[in-house]
């Protein structure tokens, strides 16, 4: 049996480290990372308060479909579509952490 290490694998199909389409998948893979874990904390969020996809969408005056694709990371959240999200589901804070340069809030 041969084996082929996946880091050949990741290799010959994206590219090696630091070239432009590697850089560019590896990019582009964590934007959608991010837009999953923001999908799930408003799924949580909005679970926990036992409302609708429907419901949260009427309070912030989108389509139900919007709220399922914003949950599901398929489409990309702007920061004041997020503020009016979490507004309507109660959080009223919510702070950005920059590392060295400090925090920023948000809303």
């Amino acid at each position: 049996m041969n084996l082929t290490p996946l880091g050949d694998i990741v290799n010959e199909v994206w590219g090696t480290e630091g070239c432009p389409e590697r850089n560019e998948m590896e990019t582009q893979l964590k934007e959608e990372l991010h837009a999953y874990y923001v999908g799930e904390a408003i799924k949580k969020a909005r679970q926990a308060q036992h409302l609708t996809q429907e419901q949260l969408g009427e309070r912030i005056g989108v389509q139900r479909a919007q709220i399922s694709r914003l949950e599901t990371g398929k489409s990309v959240i702007t920061l004041p579509t997020m503020s009016r999200v979490f507004k309507a589901l109660g959080i009223t804070t919510a702070v950005l952490d920059l590392g060295a340069i400090g925090k920023v809030s948000l809303w």
